[in-house]
């Protein structure tokens, strides 16, 4: 099954070695083929020439990209990805690794009420993980915090992206959601744990149940991969919210979360070995909002 959302990561200068660090970690892992930064592409960005630029890879079967993209942006606690591990060695390992090193842990690996262990830890590149000891077979989920000015908007937007992308085929569900009691004032209602599906990929959701005004930013994108401009023009007629957000093919919705709306055409004018054809390509694209197929390939 073809993957239509990839999780995109961004990174300043170091994205190469993180990515080489979680395949090492995960299980049914591996790297794809690095994009580097050619004399163009490297003077557009401000980036070394021969540097990676963009770091396709796997973990557990699900692919991912790492993108080398400057100092712009900072990892952020309200996006990190959900490890749900199958057996107790697993979750230590991992525990193991992705501690080590970290400038902050927000919870320790531990039994706690409601999981027999878990954790929630900053690793070394500063990119936020949750681990979970479920017996069941290890997987990823993008985990999406609600904090700050989006708190209590959690259930509204699972249910608004699940509309988004049942409508245009492909498996997207509200799973289930926990709520929040009167323990918690704050959040009594909202929700505190949200399992979704969109084209496939799974999705968690929180509104946060102690105020840390934490929102979110361009860190952790989606990239949505289409195959035609038809579902160019209608993912981000429906996505876009933010109009000074937009730039090559990048969008913010109305929630602050960020997303890529990438026709599988321009991956493969930008790979054309003819390096002035993709050179003109890449040019052209740097000049685009929404991306354009048409425009793309008569450059």
């Amino acid at each position: 099954m073809v993957q239509k959302i990839t999780p995109f990561l961004w990174f300043n200068d170091n994205a190469e070695e993180a990515v080489n660090f979680y395949v090492s970690i995960f299980q049914n892992s591996k790297v794809g083929n690095v994009v580097r930064y050619d004399e163009a592409a490297a003077r557009a960005s401000g980036m070394k020439a021969g540097s990676a630029m963009t770091v396709p890879f796997e973990l557990t079967g699900q692919k991912f990209t790492a993108l080398n993209g400057g100092p712009v942006f900072k990892f952020t606690q309200a996006l990190s990805l959900f490890v749900q591990c199958e057996t107790e060695d697993e979750i230590d390992k991992l525990w193991e690794k992705l501690s080590a090193g970290s400038p902050k842990i927000f919870w320790p690996l531990k039994e706690y009420p409601f999981s027999k262990k878990y954790a929630w830890v900053i690793d070394k590149f500063g990119f936020s993980w949750q681990l979970n000891f479920t017996g069941a077979k290890q997987k990823i989920a993008s985990f999406l915090m609600f904090d700050g000015k989006q708190l209590g908007k959690a259930e509204e937007a699972m249910n608004f992206y699940v509309s988004v992308f049942s409508a245009a085929g492909g498996e997207s569900i509200v799973n289930s959601i926990m709520r929040y009691g009167k323990e918690n004032e704050r959040c009594e209602g909202l929700v505190v744990h949200g399992v979704f599906k969109l084209a496939g990929l799974d999705f968690l959701a929180m509104d946060s149940g102690i105020p840390n005004n934490i929102n979110f930013n361009e860190s952790l994108s989606f990239v949505v991969n289409c195959e035609t401009q038809e579902e160019v023009d209608y993912y981000w007629e429906k996505l876009s919210a933010v109009p000074e957000s937009e730039q090559c093919g990048w969008l913010k919705d109305k929630y602050g979360i960020s997303w890529q709306i990438v026709p599988d055409a321009l991956i493969k004018l930008l790979s054309d070995q003819d390096k002035g054809k993709s050179q003109r390509v890449m040019q052209a694209m740097l000049k685009m909002k929404k991306i354009d197929i048409e425009t793309l390939r008569s450059a």
